[in-house]
């Protein structure tokens, strides 16, 4: 049974049986977190949502979730900020970007600030279940073109790639302004640029 949001942390945890795998969503959209909660909860997870970042901070102590879904705007607040708290206190959290407002720069952030995974919104249960058992670092942009698959898959490394590609083109081709914006040192990208990653 999906968490009450306006419950307390304590029977969050103890409304789990302990054999779950232990979700919290963070969204400031309750319609939306306790929907997917109820949803998570149908394919055997126990979900529990926070709409803020202190009360997602607050469920972390006693109810220790496995995985975090994290919206990339709480209300005003940044989702990004909340993902070095929560992995101090959770070093094994999982942790799930979902966004409606999807680009390379803000993923790759995020995967560098300790998220494993980045979905673009509109997403369901199936999608986020499929992203929770990959367990592996991947991204889900939105597609390039209008086909019926809404989503294209890339690794982080091909992400991080397309993002230097950009920058790169933004200071014309300059690697030394490149690395200026990217806060990154000349050698390091150079390094970078000269190991294409794989297409997927």
């Amino acid at each position: 049974m999906a968490g009450d949001p306006s419950g307390s942390p304590a029977e969050a945890a103890a409304a789990s049986t302990g054999t779950e795998r232990r979700v919290l969503i963070v969204d400031d959209d309750p319609v939306f977190g306790l929907t997917l909660a109820r949803a998570l909860d149908n394919r055997g997870y126990y979900a529990v949502t926070a709409q803020n970042s202190q009360a997602a901070l607050e469920l972390c102590n006693d109810f220790v979730p496995d995985y975090l879904l994290l919206d990339l705007r709480i209300g005003e607040e940044n989702g990004l900020q909340l993902i070095r708290p929560m992995l101090e206190q959770i070093p094994t959290l999982h942790i799930l970007m979902l966004t409606g407002f999807a680009s390379i720069a803000t993923a790759v952030r995020a995967i560098k600030l300790g998220a494993a995974d980045y979905l673009a919104k509109p997403v369901d249960a199936e999608m986020v279940d499929q992203a929770l058992q990959k367990k592996i670092a991947t991204v889900s942009a939105p597609a390039v073109n209008s086909s019926a698959d809404s989503t294209k898959m890339m690794s982080v490394e091909r992400l991080e790639w397309e993002h230097i590609q950009r920058v790169l083109a933004d200071n014309d081709g300059n690697v030394s302004a490149a690395a200026r914006s990217l806060n990154m040192h000349r050698r390091t990208l150079q390094r970078k640029l000269a190991k294409r990653p794989r297409r997927q």
